[in-house]
C-alpha cells in the first residue's frame, strides 16, 4: 500500500537526464564538436522552459511555441550559436544576450560561467524568464525588459553579443559595445531568407562568415508591457 503512494520523479521518461543526454549524443552525431557546450547543454533542463503541455517535446530536434508569438530555437540553433562564440577561446566573461524569450539559451550561456546580460521586449516573457532563473539558481545573469536594439550601453563592453531574432543587418550600436576581439552572433533576413552568421570585431571592422540558413522571428523595435501586445515605441 506505502509503495502505491509513492510520488514518482519530475524527471522520468521523456523529460528525464537520460532524454537529455541523447539530446546530447544528437548533437554531437550533427557536428557540435565543443564539449563545452554539449556539457552546459546536458545541465540544463530544457523541459522547464517550455509550457508543461510541451515539456514531452523538449529535446525533440524542434522549436517550439513560448507564447506571445514567441519561440524556443531548437536545440541544435542553440548550441551552434554558443560553439561560434566559444570557438578557439576561452569562456566570454560578459555577454549581451538581445532577445531572452524562455531564457533557455540565457541558461546555457550561465552554465557555460558567463556573465549574461539579456534584454527581453515583452514584459510578461521577461518577468517569467527571471522567476524561473531565480528558482534555477542563476544568479550570474541579469535581465532588463526594454528594446534591444539599441543594445544595453550602460553594461558594454560585452566579450560577445548573441541576438536571438532576426535582423536586416548588423546594428552599429552594438558593435560599439563590443571589446576588440569580441563577437556578434545573429540571423540576418535577406529577403525571404535568413542565414545566421558570426561576426569578429577588432574594435574598428568586422570579418563576417557565414554559417547557414536558419529561421527566427524577426527582431521588432519597443517594448511590449500586456499580453494585448501593445506597443511603447
Amino acid at each position: 500500500m506505502a509503495a502505491s503512494l509513492l510520488a514518482l520523479s519530475p524527471e522520468v521518461g521523456m523529460i528525464s537526464p537520460r532524454t537529455r543526454g541523447r539530446m546530447v549524443l544528437r548533437l554531437r552525431a550533427e557536428g557540435i564538436r565543443d564539449e563545452r557546450v554539449l556539457d552546459a547543454m546536458n545541465r540544463v533542463p530544457r523541459h522547464r522552459f517550455v509550457a508543461q503541455a510541451l515539456a514531452g517535446r523538449a529535446y525533440e530536434p524542434v522549436s517550439l511555441p513560448i507564447g506571445y508569438g514567441q519561440t524556443i530555437s531548437q536545440p541544435w540553433t542553440v548550441a551552434r550559436m554558443m560553439e561560434v562564440i566559444l570557438e578557439g577561446r576561452d569562456i566570454p566573461q560578459r555577454v549581451l544576450e538581445i532577445g531572452t524569450g524562455s531564457a533557455y539559451q540565457t541558461a546555457v550561456l550561465a552554465e557555460l560561467g558567463a556573465e549574461v546580460f539579456s534584454i527581453e521586449r515583452i514584459g510578461p516573457l521577461q518577468e517569467m524568464a527571471e522567476a524561473l532563473l531565480g528558482r534555477l539558481s542563476y544568479r550570474q545573469v541579469h535581465l532588463h525588459h526594454g528594446d534591444g536594439s539599441g543594445g544595453w550601453p550602460e553594461k558594454a563592453p560585452f566579450d560577445a553579443i548573441v541576438i536571438t531574432a532576426a535582423v536586416p543587418c548588423a546594428l552599429a550600436p552594438l558593435y560599439r559595445q563590443l571589446r576588440a576581439g569580441g563577437r556578434l552572433v545573429m540571423p540576418v533576413e535577406e529577403g525571404i531568407e535568413q542565414h545566421l552568421q558570426v561576426s569578429h570585431w577588432d574594435g574598428s571592422t568586422a570579418q563576417v562568415i557565414l554559417l547557414g540558413t536558419c529561421h527566427f522571428v524577426p527582431l521588432l523595435a519597443g517594448t511590449v508591457a500586456v499580453a494585448s501586445g501593445e506597443c511603447v515605441g
